[in-house]
């Protein structure tokens, strides 16, 4: 086996779990920030029509729940909405490679304006500071 030195980006956040740049860049910031980023440790229940099974990127904090998105797909948006309204106990927030990026090629809607129309907090690329120093106040 490969000494980890030798290991690329890409093997090392296969070898973690990860399966986007964004999400093993987003548990970097988190761990040098001193939150331990726990990639998809929980399991939350919600119901479509039939019971599904939701697994965040990254339950921080006692209530804040990341999601990375690099593409976020209708399938994906409903799921988050069904998922907010099930269980208000968590507040979802989103990191995207670009919130800016539109919803689909007929709509002028972004991911950030979807965010913002729905109550969902956002920024691009890395967690904001302000962030961090919430999930770290609810340790």
């Amino acid at each position: 086996m490969a000494k980890a030195k030798n290991l690329t980006s890409k093997q090392v956040g296969l070898i973690q779990g990860f399966r986007s740049g964004l999400e093993e860049k987003i548990a970097k910031q988190l761990k040098e920030a001193g939150i331990d980023p726990k990639f998809e440790t929980l399991k939350l229940p919600y119901r479509v029509e039939k019971n599904c099974t939701y697994t965040p990127d990254f339950p921080v904090g006692k209530h804040i729940i990341i999601e990375t998105k690099g593409r976020f797909q209708t399938a994906d948006r409903m799921k988050m909405l069904l998922v907010q309204k099930q269980h208000p106990e968590y507040e979802f927030r989103f990191i995207f490679s670009n919130s800016n990026a539109k919803i689909s090629k007929v709509s002028n809607t972004t991911y950030g304006r979807w965010c913002e129309k729905n109550g969902f907090k956002y920024a691009d690329k890395i967690v904001p500071q302000e962030w961090i120093e919430e999930i770290l106040k609810e340790k």
